[in-house]
C-alpha cells in the first residue's frame, strides 16, 4: 500500500498519513483508479482542529479491519476543507440537501464522474442512539453499488443536477438605507436579550454581524453589539489566561466552549473589538492580538491556521480547572479568590468537576489578578499543549492583517503581507496555503483574493506604503477577469480551475466572510483610495446579488451588510497627512473611532495614492482631510474639530460629487 499522504502540505493529511487505510489526495487519479477496479469513491473531509474527525479516525481510519474492508470495496480520498475550500463547498452542499444538516468529518460517496449518492456526517465504530456503525454502511453502500446500480445512477443523477442548480441567485436589487434597518429590526427580533447573541445553543461569535452593528451606529444596533460583545468577552469561550477565543459555545451562556482556537474567528474578533472603541473593546483586543502572536505566528511571520481542542487525549484538558487545582497553584487564599472571580466550582462548569474560567465582574483587586494570571499561566504552560495546524490559509492570514493593523501591531502586520505576497503570488496568481514557507498547489479561491486585498488595503492605511495599493491592483484584476459572474456577483473558483461537479457560489457569510462579501469590501476601499468608478461599480454591482439574502438572513450576510453601511456613507475618507508624533497620533485616533471609515496616514501628500494627492499639512502642523468619494472638505488640525467633522450626519445626505470647501482629486 503506498502512502500517498507523508508528502502532504497539510496537517490534516499528514494526521493520517500512517493509517492503514490507503488514502488518496484529491485529483484525477483516484477516480481513474475506482474505474479501473469498478468501486465507488469514499471521500472524508475534515481539519486538523476537528474534535470529532479526531475521534472517527481513531475509532475507524485507525481500525485494521475497517481499513481492510474499505481498501477492498472502495477508492478512499481524505481532503482538508481548509485546503481545498472549493472541494468542500461543493460536497457539503450535497450533504445538506440527502441528511438536512452538515459538518465534520463529511463523509460522502461517489460515483466515478465525482457524482455524490449517499453523504453524512461522523458514523460511529459500533451502532449507537439509532445511528448505524460505519462499518455497517460502508457495507450496504458497496453491495448497491454491486447490485442496484440504476439505483446508485438514478440518485447521483438527481444530486449533479441539484448541485448544478445551487449557484442560482435572486435578481439583483439595491442594498437600500430600509434593507439595513430592517436587518437591524431583524436581528432585535433574534437577540438573546439577557445572554449576548442571536438564536440559541450552540452560539458562534457573530463577528461580521457585530461589525455592522457599531457601523449602523444606532442606539438599538449599538446595544446588541456591546451586550454580545461584553457576554462573550465575560465567558468561557474567551480565554481569560492568554487571550483569544475558542470556536463556538455549545450553551447559550458563552461557559462551555468547543475548544479549538481558529484563526478566522481570532482574526475577525480582533478588529471587531478594537472597531468597539472602549476601554474594554481595546484590552480585550490587545489580548487577542497577544494569544495570536504568541500562540499562532510561525517563523516565517505568517500565521497558522488552529489550535486544536484536544490535548492529552480528551477536549479542553489544557483550559479547565478545578478549585484544588487553583490552591496547589495560587495557594489556599488566592485560590480561593482566583475561583470566586473565575467561576471555578466544587460541582464544576465542565466535565469530571472541572471547570472553564469566566470572568462575569471585574477584579477587585488589578494587580491581584495579573499576579494570578501569570501564575496559572506559568502552571497550565506545564501541560501538555494543544497541537497546531501550521499551514497558512492566505484568507485568514488576510483577516488577520487587517486586524493586527487596526490595534496597532503593524510590524506583524507587514510580515504576514510580505510572506502572502512573496510566497503565495506565483506566476501573477495567489495561490491558497503554504507551510514552512513552501507554497501548496491548492489555488487561491475567490475569498483569498478579497481578504488578502483587504488586508494589504489596511496595510496601506496605516503605513502609507502605496506598493499595497500596488499589490491590490494585481489581486483585483484577477479576480474581476477570473471569478466575476454574468449577474455582477461572484464564483467562489476561477473559471481555469479545476472543474468540479458544479462550481461553487455561495455569498452567505458563515464562520468567515464569503469570497462575494470580502470582495465587496477590498473592490469598495480600493475605489475610496483611488476613485476608481470601475472598482465601485462592481463593488455595487456584487451587493446587489446579496439584497435578498441580507433582507431575509442577516445573520448570514454580516460582511455584506456591513460594506453596504459603509458604502451608503460614502464611504467616510479621511486622509491624515504630517510628521509622526502625538498631534497627528490625536488625528488618527479620533478618525478611526469612525467604524468603516477608510483612513489613511502618511508624512505628506502622494501622487501615487489619489486620496493624499495635494493633501499638505497646515501651516506645519499635521492635518486631516475629510472626505467622501474623494471630495474633501477644507483640512483641520485639531481633534475636536475633526470630531465635529465626522459626527453622524455630517454630509450624511449630500449627494456623490458635491462638497464643501473641497477639490476632487483628479
Amino acid at each position: 500500500m503506498a502512502n500517498r499522504l507523508t508528502s502532504a502540505t497539510s496537517p490534516y493529511l499528514l494526521q493520517h498519513a500512517d493509517n492503514p487505510v490507503d488514502w488518496w489526495e484529491w485529483g484525477p487519479e483516484p477516480f481513474e483508479e475506482a474505474r479501473r477496479r469498478d468501486v465507488p469513491v469514499l471521500l472524508s473531509v475534515g481539519y486538523a482542529a476537528c474534535h470529532w474527525c479526531h475521534v472517527m479516525a481513531h475509532e475507524s481510519f485507525e481500525d485494521e479491519a475497517t481499513a481492510t474492508y474499505l481498501n477492498e470495496h472502495f477508492v478512499s480520498i481524505k481532503v482538508d476543507r481548509e485546503e481545498r475550500p472549493d472541494v468542500d463547498a461543493v460536497y457539503m452542499q450535497a450533504t445538506t440537501a440527502m441528511t438536512g444538516h452538515g459538518g465534520w468529518p463529511m463523509t460522502v460517496v461517489l460515483d466515478h464522474e465525482g457524482s455524490p449518492f449517499f453523504a453524512g456526517t461522523y458514523f460511529p465504530d459500533a451502532p449507537r442512539h439509532g445511528q448505524p456503525s460505519f462499518r455497517q454502511v460502508l457495507e450496504a453502500l458497496s453491495d448497491a453499488w454491486r447490485t442496484r446500480g440504476d439505483e446508485v445512477r438514478r440518485v447521483a443523477g438527481q444530486l449533479r443536477e441539484h448541485l448544478a442548480s445551487g449557484g442560482l441567485t435572486a435578481a439583483p436589487a439595491p442594498v437600500t438605507r430600509e434593507v439595513l434597518d430592517g436587518a437591524v429590526a431583524t436581528l432585535m427580533g433574534e437577540l438573546d436579550r439577557e445572554r449576548g447573541g442571536f438564536g440559541g445553543a450552540p452560539k458562534f461569535p457573530p463577528s461580521m454581524v457585530l461589525e455592522f452593528l457599531l457601523r449602523h451606529g444606532s442606539d438599538t444596533a449599538l446595544a446588541m453589539a456591546g451586550s454580545t460583545l461584553r457576554a462573550m468577552a465575560a465567558g468561557g469561550i474567551h480565554d481569560q489566561l492568554a487571550g483569544g477565543f475558542a470556536r463556538y459555545s455549545v450553551d447559550d451562556d458563552w461557559v462551555v466552549p468547543h475548544f479549538e482556537k481558529m484563526l478566522y474567528d481570532n482574526a475577525l474578533l480582533l478588529r471587531v473589538y478594537a472597531d468597539w472603541g472602549t476601554e474594554q473593546g481595546d484590552r480585550v483586543a490587545r489580548g487577542v492580538a497577544e494569544f495570536l502572536l504568541a500562540e499562532l505566528r510561525t517563523a516565517e511571520g505568517g500565521f497558522a491556521s488552529a489550535l486544536d481542542a484536544d490535548s492529552e487525549g480528551e477536549e479542553g484538558t489544557f483550559y479547565v480547572w478545578t478549585p484544588a487545582q487553583l490552591v496547589e497553584v495560587l495557594g489556599a487564599e488566592d485560590g480561593r479568590w482566583a475561583a470566586d472571580l473565575l467561576g471555578v466550582t466544587t460541582a464544576g462548569t465542565f466535565e469530571r468537576g472541572a471547570s472553564t474560567l469566566q470572568m462575569r465582574v471585574e477584579p477587585d483587586d488589578p494587580a491581584r489578578w495579573e499576579s494570578v494570571r501569570r501564575r496559572l499561566l506559568d502552571a497550565r504552560a506545564l501541560r501538555e499543549r494543544p497541537a497546531r495546524d501550521d499551514k497558512v490559509v492566505a484568507a485568514w492570514n488576510g483577516l488577520a492583517i487587517s486586524g493586527l493593523c487596526r490595534s496597532g501591531h503593524v510590524d506583524a502586520a507587514q510580515a504576514a503581507a510580505d510572506l502572502l505576497w512573496d510566497v503565495h503570488v506565483v506566476d501573477g496568481r495567489l495561490r491558497r496555503v503554504s507551510r514552512d514557507g513552501v507554497v501548496g498547489a491548492p489555488a487561491g479561491v475567490l475569498e483569498d483574493h478579497g481578504c488578502v486585498a483587504s488586508g494589504f488595503l489596511d496595510l496601506l492605511q496605516v503605513t502609507g506604503d502605496p506598493v499595497w495599493l500596488e499589490r491590490v491592483g494585481v489581486l483585483l484584476d484577477a479576480a474581476l477577469t477570473h471569478f466575476a459572474a454574468d449577474d455582477g456577483g461572484f464564483y467562489d473558483t476561477a473559471d481555469d480551475a479545476e472543474a468540479l461537479v458544479a462550481r461553487p457560489r455561495d455569498p452567505s457569510d458563515n464562520a468567515s466572510p464569503s469570497g462575494l462579501s470580502s470582495m465587496v469590501h477590498a473592490l469598495s476601499t480600493y475605489a475610496a483610495l483611488t476613485g476608481s468608478g470601475r472598482h465601485r461599480e462592481a463593488a455595487e454591482a456584487a451587493l446587489s446579488t446579496v439584497a435578498v439574502l441580507a433582507e431575509r438572513a442577516p445573520r448570514f450576510a454580516g460582511w455584506s451588510l456591513a460594506a453596504a453601511e459603509s458604502m451608503l456613507d460614502g464611504p467616510v475618507e479621511v486622509a491624515v497627512v504630517g510628521e509622526p508624533g502625538a498631534a497627528r497620533d490625536a488625528l488618527t485616533a479620533v478618525a478611526r473611532r469612525r467604524p468603516g471609515a477608510v483612513v489613511v496616514v502618511a508624512h505628506g501628500p502622494s501622487d501615487e495614492i489619489p486620496l493624499l494627492s495635494g493633501r499638505e499639512p497646515v501651516a506645519g502642523r499635521p492635518a486631516a482631510y475629510v472626505c467622501r468619494r474623494l471630495v474633501c472638505e477644507r483640512p483641520v488640525t485639531a481633534a475636536d474639530e475633526l470630531a465635529r467633522a465626522l459626527s453622524p450626519g455630517e454630509d450624511e445626505d449630500q449627494p456623490s460629487g458635491a462638497g464643501r470647501g473641497g477639490q476632487r482629486s483628479e
